[in-house]
């Protein structure tokens, strides 16, 4: 019978940190313009549906990420759900830095969010609502478009990347 690890202690976040790493998640990057109109993104794994009528989704940043307040302003928003190849771009917009707008290839439709090329989809959205949720702040945002294309996508666990397993098909 296998054995567990009980954790009975005073609650130690680390662990908690740990722990909530062996849940499976993809990986998306979240964008829009902060006041000065420049593009702001981040990597974000606190990505789910919430509803379908109204097409809602949501997603969560800590308040101490530079470009949380960009989002809590209210202006477009696009999540772009990464493929299994997109390893260095989710790199890219986990660290802080302007820098990670540099030489990439990004468009906008009209009075939309910054749109990365090459996601595996992307919700083009509008914010919804905002909630407190500790030291993050949960954003709720209406699909407004969809797009999307065939692949693996981009999935996270236990502090790394990961590739789904492939399925058997049986005759």
């Amino acid at each position: 019978m296998p054995t567990s690890n009980h954790h009975s202690a005073p609650f130690d976040g680390r662990l908690f940190r740990r722990v909530l790493g062996l849940f499976p998640t993809g990986v998306t990057i979240v964008t829009t313009w902060d006041e000065a109109g420049r593009p702001v993104g981040a990597t974000v794994s606190s990505f789910n549906s919430v509803s379908l009528e109204p097409p809602l989704v949501l997603f969560s940043l800590a308040k101490s990420m530079a470009c949380c307040d960009a989002f809590a302003a209210g202006g477009p928003i696009a999540i772009h759900v990464l493929g299994a190849e997109q390893e260095s771009l989710s790199n890219r917009f986990a660290r802080g830095g302007a820098d990670k707008w540099t030489d990439l290839n990004y468009g906008a439709r009209d009075q939309g969010a910054p749109l990365l090329e090459g996601a595996l989809a992307t919700f083009e959205c509008r914010p919804y609502a905002q909630y407190p949720g500790g030291d993050h702040t949960i954003f709720v945002a209406q699909v407004e478009r969809l797009r999307f294309r065939d692949g693996e996508p981009l999935v996270f666990c236990a502090g790394g990347y990961r590739q789904l397993a492939e399925r058997e098909v049986c005759a």
